[in-house]
């Protein structure tokens, strides 16, 4: 009972409430203080947990609330990272996003950054049935982020070096993980969607990836993420997601794990992969059978992007197809990716997500006894 994954879980971010929503406009507005939105996200994120606790879930989070991206806030939140307007929202199937981007303006470091003050808030509601987890994006987000074109010439100003780009990077998130083990974290996951997009060969022309680049660029990235694993206390669980973008109930890439399983899967030095499959952009389960021995795979059966409850059959059925690659003790159930990656959050009501949850618990139980 003291380490994600569970049996029933999810990946992180729920819908937003209308009084948050209106209480961060009002807030960027100039109408309401820091204190006031504080307020309001304390009370919505009480209401969330007691609604997770309701309903018989061990994990509880803090619905990502106090954000507006599932990865942005977290850059900004870092020493030396400034948010910048962009000329155009990052392109999903049919919707666009704000926007918005991070910009080095500065040494990165990770010293008094704000989510370690939101992760105790959820700390101090954990009782003897449920444990916090924190979410943040991994650090191979993080480079890919600044390596984008348009503050090219701005972030090469500060890190004309690429390996003290990444050193920054390594020692920014030892800062951070430190400070949250210091609050009491135990549970932590590293959100990542870049590899998903080199899955997805249809870009590869685009972006100009062949087998070779491919190399190059997953060994990159995951030594960068096991760099900072390495810093990871013996008692502390750290685990990833991996999805192929999530905004509005519209996705980003398609394609199947295979490109990427012999370096993500193989390599990662995390405790148990959260990963999406929740239709057929996702391709078969073929590839985690590159996950090591004793390794948790966290399977996303349950989509977040559409009302509609999955037949619970059909989800024993996947369960036990998966069960060929990894052992079944080793699997566990969860939704495919949060529920709300953006304050705009994805096309559901509030008792549709909460139906999603129950539809989880209920299959879990049934299949693990």
């Amino acid at each position: 009972m003291k380490h994600t994954p569970f049996r029933y879980d999810y990946v992180g971010s729920f819908l937003r409430p209308e009084r948050l929503k209106e209480a961060r406009s009002a807030f960027f507005s100039g109408q309401i203080s820091q204190d006031e939105l504080k307020k309001v996200e304390d009370e919505c994120i009480t209401e969330l947990i007691g609604k997770l606790k309701e309903l018989g879930y061990p994990v509880i989070t803090d619905g990502e609330f106090r954000r507006s991206w599932w990865h942005l806030d977290f850059f900004w939140g870092l020493n030396g990272i400034e948010k910048k307007a962009t000329r155009d929202g990052l392109h999903f199937h049919g919707e666009v996003t704000k926007a918005e981007s991070a910009v080095i303006t500065g040494k990165i470091s990770g010293e008094n950054h704000p989510f370690v003050e939101h992760f105790h808030f959820v700390k101090q509601l954990e009782d003897e049935n449920t444990v916090a987890k924190q979410t943040i994006p991994s650090p191979a987000q993080l480079l890919v982020q600044l390596r984008l074109p348009e503050f090219a010439r701005e972030n090469s100003a500060i890190y004309p070096d690429d390996e003290e780009l990444k050193n920054d990077i390594v020692k920014a998130y030892h800062q951070v993980i430190a400070d949250l083990y210091e609050e009491g974290c135990r549970n932590l996951q590293l959100d990542d969607c870049t590899w998903t997009l080199y899955a997805d060969r249809s870009f590869w022309p685009r972006f100009g990836i062949t087998e070779g680049k491919l190399r190059v660029i997953a060994e990159e990235e995951v030594e960068l993420n096991n760099r900072v694993l390495a810093c990871k206390p013996a008692d502390m669980v750290i685990n990833t997601h991996v999805c192929r973008g999530n905004f509005h109930s519209t996705y980003a890439n398609s394609g199947p794990y295979d490109p990427i399983a012999p370096y993500l899967f193989a390599r990662e030095n995390v405790d148990a992969f959260y990963l999406e499959y929740d239709d057929a952009r996702s391709g078969g389960f073929r590839p985690l059978g590159f996950v090591p021995e004793g390794k948790k795979v966290v399977l996303g059966l349950i989509t977040t992007k559409k009302p509609d409850l999955e037949d619970k059959e059909d989800i024993k059925n996947k369960i036990r197809d998966a069960s060929q690659y990894v052992p079944l003790e080793n699997l566990c159930l969860s939704t495919q990716c949060g529920f709300a990656s953006t304050e705009e959050g994805n096309v559901l009501t509030f008792e549709e997500q909460w139906n999603k949850l129950r539809l989880i618990k209920e299959i879990a139980e049934e299949v693990w006894k």
